[in-house]
């Protein structure tokens, strides 16, 4: 009977299905032609208005017995996914993560890089152990990564996820599949690891390492910054005591945004009469 629900249902997703019969214990769920193949939908997360028939998008996983169960509840995690979770608990067999779920995500000690703590967070990735058909964790996600291959183009815009921060740059993971770096010398907001954001493909190497920014440049970064100007110059009275003469560092400090950016974006506002430039600083029309 499991192997069938395997089939039908895809575990550790989100799957649209057909409300079958209303019980004492909940909603019964699943395809009309197969009514065997059918999922409970607990009573703590029905709808308040519901007719037999309707369709239900819902998160699909494995109770405490292992048999699938369905939630209304958005886990923080899917299959074949990254995230930063916490850990729980530990016990004898592993660690166990809050995925925002009733029943915590099991990592085993062999699918732990360096041995997790209990209250920290780390950077795991969700498959279905082949073994035991039931989801686990895992942080050693670089095995889960790849840069073969890269269906990719220079200025695409991706989803991105910060992995880590070292010396070297922002790590991050690119549409839930690449590895990428984001230089700190071009990020002009504060990250952490967990975080996620939309970026955009700096470079393709040909050794297949991925150079990502997490803002648009050249003429589509102009007017983001002309409203961040704007917006700052609001908040100050109309004035700003910045100018072409400005350190980099204290223009990244007030706008989070590069000195060459600021340029542009002030020559932007200035083409539109909506500033005026003076020897102190750039004051609002």
């Amino acid at each position: 009977m499991h192997f069938i629900y395997f089939i039908m249902l895809h575990i550790g997703e989100f799957n649209t299905l057909k409300i079958l019969r209303d019980t004492k214990v909940g909603l019964f769920l699943g395809s009309e032609e197969t009514q065997e193949d059918d999922v409970l939908l607990p009573n703590k997360y029905v709808p308040k208005e519901f007719s037999i028939g309707d369709d239900l998008t819902v998160f699909i996983y494995l109770d405490h017995e292992e048999r699938p169960v369905a939630t209304t509840l958005k886990p923080y995690i899917k299959l074949n996914e990254f995230a930063h979770l916490k850990v729980n608990y530990m016990n004898q067999f592993g660690a166990f993560l809050d995925w925002g779920l009733e029943k915590d995500l099991f990592v085993p000690f062999k699918e732990q890089a360096r041995p997790m703590e209990v209250g920290k967070r780390y950077l795991v990735y969700m498959h279905m152990d082949e073994k035991t058909n039931r989801l686990v964790a895992s942080s050693r996600t670089n095995k889960y990564l790849t840069n073969e291959n890269v269906d990719l183009e220079p200025n695409e815009e991706v989803n991105i996820l910060i992995s880590h921060i070292t010396d070297g740059g922002i790590n991050v993971i690119i549409n839930q599949k690449y590895k990428g770096l984001a230089y700190k010398n071009e990020v002009y907001t504060d990250v952490k690891p967990g975080m996620k954001t939309i970026g955009y493909i700096k470079n393709i190497r040909p050794d297949g390492k991925i150079d990502v920014l997490l803002r648009k440049v050249g003429v589509e970064a102009i007017e983001p910054s002309s409203q961040i100007i704007l917006d700052e110059l609001k908040a100050n009275r109309g004035f700003l005591r910045l100018t072409d003469n400005s350190h980099p560092e204290d223009i990244k400090t007030v706008l989070k945004m590069s000195k060459k950016n600021f340029k542009k974006a002030v020559g932007n506002l200035y083409k539109q009469q909506l500033i005026e430039i003076k020897e102190d600083g750039i004051y609002l029309v």
